[in-house]
């Protein structure tokens, strides 16, 4: 082998030895940002010179050096597939758990939940005024009490239901949030798809190009159930909740269908919707019947691991929202519109962890105002049998007072329902409590109806929803409630807990591969850098020889 084959052996290790430092240094100025990736170079050995045949015909080869390949990254694909199903697994569990804390906290632990449960069962509360009424009915300040109380009753009610409401809305956005997000990668990964390409077109390697578009997946992954592919030139297609979001150099947009009543958002796939209707401008016009069989999800599936069902933000964001404001006409299979429909509150209601809550507490209030109106009412019928020109408890236009009553519409029209949110207490009876005399036509203290409001209260003949089956009374319905949101909770945290260990197992199995640890990386610069040293003494050593060799020559 000539000296110069020999120099050129020496600059190939300096070469190689300086990309392999580089690297280093790079993973090491990398130590802290977010979504890098570990980078190696991968040598190989340069072909061998084959110069003839010795006598035992054995081919007399002569080494090139070592040749510097490619900087490559150091990942798991099967961990990143796992990581990214749990992470998403985690983030369902995550909103769930937190959906229910803040609904707990709403209930038993804000102002407006402490305020409500006083004004049911505190000692200044409803329950408090009907036993000093039922001790004096024909007082007038006890008849206040039990009037003020009432309106107080419903007014911490209504408080309570809006806070619900606030919450509901407040997740709406969060939707919205998350759709623009998922918009927003999608396009961002299409751009990174075309720029990884065009690079690594050539010899080089887009490695953090390739770091951004992994961060991505990783966060797409926490938003909703994806699958993805990369193929041979560097493309990688993704599919969300099984459908096209990222294909070749085309984005599937999902967007937002907002329901006009309740300003809640659906997200659907804009290029399976159906339109019929359009705009002077020439664009869709979009309704519920559009996008019928072009929504993201299917929130009528079982929630399963098994069938990865139980994966995403943005899916458990929309279950625990639900889809409109609930009442205790749902509890009895009532829909929205007034019709009984099989099963309604077991298909569209018992899964939302909000609207479940919003139900039960609605139907409390319900229970109570109606079945107050419902003594009142028996109380004038009884004394109307008894003497029908007595006005007992009756207006003056002889319907027997309501305690409670519904708004009006705008049309004059009274509301229907009988709901939390279209109840008022009666104007007439605020402004005078007296007339509710309790005072019969003998002149005789109405003890019968007392007991009817004592018993109202005290009778356990109420059950929170259909699935449970032991009834409570109203001094016990709300803490069942309360009971009822902190044993879900439990249920739901334990699972948070469980899931959150899984994925931190993946998270830091993942992290030894791909992470960069100080400890390797100063080990590898020394290695790499005697490396370089014992090729930079090799070429020394050769230019000595070439010198002696000249000097020679030349004399």
């Amino acid at each position: 082998m000539s000296l110069m084959s020999s120099l050129y052996i020496g600059v190939s290790g300096l070469q190689t030895s300086n990309n392999a430092l580089n690297t280093t240094a790079h993973n090491m100025s990398n130590l802290d940002t977010q979504g890098y990736t570990r980078q190696q170079i991968q040598q190989g050995t340069r072909n061998y010179i084959t110069h003839s045949k010795d006598s035992s015909r054995n081919w007399i080869q002569t080494g090139l050096g070592v040749n510097y390949t490619l900087t490559r990254q150091e990942r798991d694909a099967i961990l990143d597939r796992n990581y990214r199903r749990e992470s998403g697994r985690q983030s369902f569990y995550d909103i769930s758990a937190a959906a229910l804390e803040e609904i707990e906290y709403i209930l038993g632990e804000s102002n407006e939940g402490h305020e409500f449960s006083e004004a049911l069962s505190g000692e200044q509360g409803l329950w408090a005024a009907v036993q000093e009424l039922a001790k004096h009915p024909t007082l007038s300040v006890n008849q206040n009490l039990f009037v003020t109380k009432a309106f107080e009753f419903l007014t911490k009610a209504q408080k309570v239901y809006d806070s619900l409401c606030e919450y509901q809305d407040n997740m709406n956005k969060t939707v919205k949030t998350d759709v623009d997000k998922i918009n927003s990668y999608a396009q961002e990964i299409e751009a990174l798809n075309r720029a990884i390409v065009r690079i690594e077109g050539g010899p080089e390697r887009a490695n953090d190009l390739r770091d951004r578009r992994n961060y991505l997946l990783d966060q797409l992954g926490k938003i909703g159930n994806i699958t993805y592919s990369e193929d041979t030139s560097g493309y990688v297609s993704v599919r969300f909740e099984q459908v096209d979001l990222v294909k070749g150099s085309l984005v599937n947009e999902m967007c937002l269908y907002q329901d006009p009543k309740t300003g809640f958002y659906t997200p659907y796939w804009k290029m399976l919707a159906k339109y019929d209707k359009f705009d002077k401008n020439g664009d869709p016009i979009v309704s519920k019947e559009n996008i019928q069989g072009a929504e993201v999800f299917n929130l009528t599936q079982e929630i399963s691991s098994e069938f990865n069902t139980d994966i995403g933000s943005l899916k458990s964001t929309l279950l625990a929202r639900g889809d409109h404001r609930a009442t205790h006409n749902e509890l009895d299979n009532i829909n929205p519109d007034g019709e009984y429909e099989e099963n309604w509150y077991n298909v569209h209601v018992k899964d939302s962890i909000v609207m479940n809550v919003q139900a039960e507490f609605d139907k409390l209030v319900h229970i109570i105002a109606t079945k107050i109106n419902s003594v009142l009412a028996d109380a004038a019928e009884r004394a109307t049998k008894l003497n029908p020109d007595s006005d007992y408890l009756r207006d003056e236009n002889g319907n027997p007072y309501q305690l409670f009553q519904l708004m009006v519409q705008e049309d004059g029209t009274p509301e229907t329902g009988w709901t939390i949110r279209n109840m008022l207490i009666n104007p007439e009876l605020r402004q005078n409590p007296s007339l509710l005399t309790f005072r019969l036509d003998e002149h005789s203290e109405d003890n019968e109806t007392m007991e009817a409001l004592k018993k109202a209260f005290e009778e356990a003949i109420y059950t929170l929803n259909p699935n449970v089956a032991t009834p409570v009374s109203f001094q016990d319905y709300y803490k069942n409630l309360v009971s009822q949101i902190a044993n879900t909770g439990f249920i739901f945290r334990a699972v948070q807990d469980n899931q959150n260990v899984a994925t931190d197992a993946l998270a830091y199995a993942r992290e030894q591969i791909v992470g960069v640890s100080s400890d390797e990386e100063l080990t590898n610069m020394i290695m790499y850098q005697n490396a370089y040293n014992a090729s930079s003494r090799y070429i020394n050593v050769i230019s000595e020889m070439l010198d002696h060799l000249l000097s020679t020559l030349g004399r």
